[in-house]
């Protein structure tokens, strides 16, 4: 007598503890922990409370332009202009910091900047139906190039010292402001995307952006909120950067674009769109900041960080497939 053959019980029918432990957050933390041990036994400074602390700038302020970023590959689309925004609007801020302006205005004129820079986006790519790709790769050089004609090869420095809290003050003990930031982000985002009827939206577009809107659902307005909330993130972005920095050049956050993106997909969102998470995105953006901080307490070369960065890039969108693959095995 042959035995039965056994069914497949499908995830959703399953525990939520089972569900939690094979999901793609569980392999990050096991990875984060990983990481941490390793770099905790490299350097005798890592552990160090302050050293911690500083480690947090690695990552803080891409991972706000991360969160935003996160929703909009869910909902299908994609931003390369982040890092030109950030160049632009710190170059905005700069120019009126010349003529003047008190800190207030400057924080409102970096991210007003980001939401204008992120409606422009929206309008292109909804307005005009055009790919997001394609219009983000065109605004990318666009923005950087208006920064680099306003500056040149100069630079703005002389911030006004309250600008500096932002970037380099500290709420309490270690917890910098840049850090109390990233956690009220991600609580904001989380729920956000993961209790209101805007971030079931966001999905449906993802899965099927055409039945989506037979639904009732206004695709173009959501599709434009995602634009303009990822430009405002990288306007807050700018702020914190100009504030850590003291100064304001056109390259400003050359090469940031990658890195939100990696950091997105690292946290398990997919890249064609229609799944993912905030808190995957939190872990992942650990995950790179214990990465980048450990190798620069062993003082490896940018260079070579940035060829880990673009294996890790490739690793990342690789990897969900095979899970999902392992999972259904």
């Amino acid at each position: 007598m042959t035995s039965p053959t056994p069914r497949h019980i499908p995830d959703r029918l399953t525990s939520p503890l089972s569900r939690a432990l094979k999901s793609w957050e569980a392999l990050l933390c096991v990875t984060a922990l990983a990481i941490f041990i390793a770099n905790a036994l490299a350097s005798p400074y890592f552990l160090d409370p302050w050293n911690l602390s500083d480690a947090s700038f690695n990552f803080t302020e891409k991972a706000l332009i991360a969160f935003a970023m996160a929703m909009l590959i869910i909902a299908g689309e994609i931003d390369l202009s982040v890092a030109s925004i950030i160049a632009l609007a710190s170059t905005i801020m700069g120019l009126a910091m010349s003529m003047g302006a008190p800190v207030p205005v400057l924080v409102l004129l970096g991210i007003g900047t980001g939401l204008a820079a992120g409606a422009f986006n929206g309008l292109l790519v909804t307005r005009f139906n055009l790919p997001s790709i394609v219009v983000t790769i065109g605004t990318m050089s666009l923005f950087r190039g208006i920064s680099y004609i306003i500056l040149g090869d100069g630079a703005y420095t002389g911030y006004p010292a309250g600008l500096a809290w932002f970037g380099q003050g500290y709420v309490w003990w270690v917890f910098s402001v840049e850090l109390v930031l990233f956690a009220l982000m991600a609580a904001v985002f989380y729920i956000l995307l993961h209790r209101t009827n805007f971030g079931r939206a966001v999905f449906a577009i993802g899965n099927n952006a055409t039945a989506a809107r037979f639904s009732g659902i206004r695709v173009d307005r959501v599709r434009f909120t995602l634009f303009l909330l990822t430009g405002g993130m990288s306007g807050l972005a700018a702020v914190c950067l100009t504030s850590r920095l003291g100064s304001t050049r056109p390259s400003i956050a050359t090469g940031w674009e990658l890195e939100v993106v990696t950091m997105v997909v690292l946290g398990g969102v997919s890249i064609l769109g229609g799944s993912g998470s905030i808190p995957g995105v939190v872990i992942a953006a650990l995950v790179m900041g214990l990465v980048t901080f450990g190798l620069g307490l062993l003082n490896v070369p940018g260079i070579v960080m940035s060829i880990i960065l673009g294996v890790l890039l490739i690793a990342v969108i690789a990897l969900p497939r095979l899970w999902a693959r392992a999972r259904r095995a």
